[in-house]
């Protein structure tokens, strides 16, 4: 550091705070150590008594931190998306919009290897409402080589580490399997709550079938909906392994293309997803398992949003929901940035 007149010093780093007294009125830091000072900040500095500062060397090999930060928030910030003002080399982004939260994982992790920046955010393929927090970026130190941030860009290569992928209105059709349903011995509880989830998303249901256990009428009622113009089909009941479960192979037969048959989630674990293909349109057909009806979070609360903002849902990602899949019981979070936190 070094000394410097007030008068000269526009442009130039505040080595330390300089705290501004009003007795009975106030004692705090008027501008804080890391400040770029402005003209317009001559004439306060000089009225609290600063004739001369100490301020950093300028130095052509190096970014003050909210020259760095702006650069990270740029790696950052993707569509549906606002940022808070940079302080402390601290900058924050919000969303804009209802969607889903998509993460490029590796590159935040590769970002948050390269040392003195990081970022923190929710998890990836978190729901968000207008106004969520979805991550904060940070610069560590008050200067950070320039170097440093030329490879952070380097490593992201123009893709944006956050997107946001807004819900979609999906017309879906919902088909309720059983015989006990069908032939009125019980009152079905799948739809009410099957309808509530879809329009917690956007979604408009176009109908709900009730069949019996035989496979060949809940195939054609899959497609009779497809055929109507749904965009998704959910399949609930005979999921199991009874015999009368038949539910799997109903979706089968339609000629859709399964991804998987089980999930490694609790509650959840006989939940099928599948894709049926349609000018050129993949169209997901779930099998829900009974659990869906009567939990208050499932497997299905995981997958549904992805599917309600089409984005592609593959075996590998369902495969990786067994790590968490049990926070679906958790009443309270205690992850500091768990997008369940807040209830959802």
């Amino acid at each position: 550091m070094r000394e410097i007149r007030t008068e000269d010093a526009v442009g130039h780093v505040l080595c330390h705070d300089i705290t501004q007294i009003i007795p009975g009125v106030i004692k705090d830091a008027k501008f804080k150590k890391g400040h770029v000072v402005t003209e317009e900040d001559i004439p306060v500095l000089l009225s609290l008594g600063k004739e001369h500062l100490y301020v950093w060397e300028k130095d052509e090999s190096k970014y003050h931190e909210n020259e760095a930060a702006e650069i990270l928030c740029g790696l950052c910030r993707g569509d549906h998306m606002e940022r808070s003002g940079v302080k402390e080399g601290k900058i924050e982004l919000t969303s804009t919009v209802r969607g889903l939260l998509k993460i490029d994982t590796e590159l935040l992790d590769r970002i948050n290897g390269l040392g003195e920046m990081m970022i923190a955010s929710r998890h990836n393929n978190t729901p968000v409402e207008p106004g969520d927090k979805l991550c904060g970026t940070r610069i560590i130190p008050l200067v950070i080589e320039k170097e440093k941030m030329e490879e952070a860009v380097k490593v992201c290569g123009g893709k944006k580490i956050f997107t946001i992928l807004p819900y979609q209105n999906k017309k879906v059709g919902i088909v309720t399997t059983g015989s006990e349903v069908y032939h009125g011995r019980i009152k079905d509880a799948f739809g009410p709550v099957l309808k509530e989830k879809v329009k917690e998303f956007g979604g408009e249901v176009m109908g709900q079938t009730i069949t019996d256990d035989n496979p060949e009428y809940t195939r054609k009622a899959i497609l009779e909906f497809i055929a109507q113009g749904a965009d998704m089909v959910l399949v609930s009941g005979g999921m199991s392994v009874d015999p009368d479960d038949k539910t799997p192979l109903a979706i089968r037969s339609t000629g859709a293309r399964v991804v998987s048959y089980g999930a490694p989630v609790l509650p959840g674990a006989m939940f099928l997803l599948a894709y049926y293909e349609k000018d050129g349109r993949q169209i997901p057909v779930a099998g829900l398992p009974g659990c869906v009806m009567y939990a208050r979070r499932t497997v299905f609360d995981l997958v549904l949003p992805r599917l309600m903002a089409d984005d592609p849902v593959t075996k590998t990602e369902l495969d990786k929901l067994g790590r968490g899949g049990l926070c679906l019981s958790c009443e309270v979070c205690h992850y500091p940035n768990c997008g369940f936190g807040k209830g959802w």
